[in-house]
């Protein structure tokens, strides 16, 4: 088995799990039902998924036009990736 770090793996299945959301949320609009409210997609963002999130938005065409998240879903990504390259250079004595 291949050795992931433990970090990796909880980004993995954040980023997973956000972008499942975010189609998710597309296709209930689509089908004019009940919806994931924006707080949780932004939550979800927050957490570790951003990269999913941006990859939600893209794929999905989805809240592409609100611009609570065009600004918020980028910079939790850059901070998310701030985050894990000073994790890894701390680690990693950089």
């Amino acid at each position: 088995m291949i050795n992931i770090d433990i970090d990796l793996q909880i980004l993995f299945i954040a980023n997973v799990v956000t972008f499942i959301l975010y189609g998710l949320d597309k296709r209930l609009a689509e089908c004019g039902r009940w919806r994931i409210p924006e707080f949780i997609l932004l939550l979800f963002a927050f957490l570790g998924g951003a990269f999913g999130a941006l990859c939600g938005m893209i794929l999905f065409r989805h809240k592409t036009k609100h611009k609570v998240f065009k600004i918020c879903v980028p910079l939790f990504l850059c901070i998310q990736l701030a985050i894990e390259i000073l994790y890894r250079t701390q680690l990693f004595g950089f």
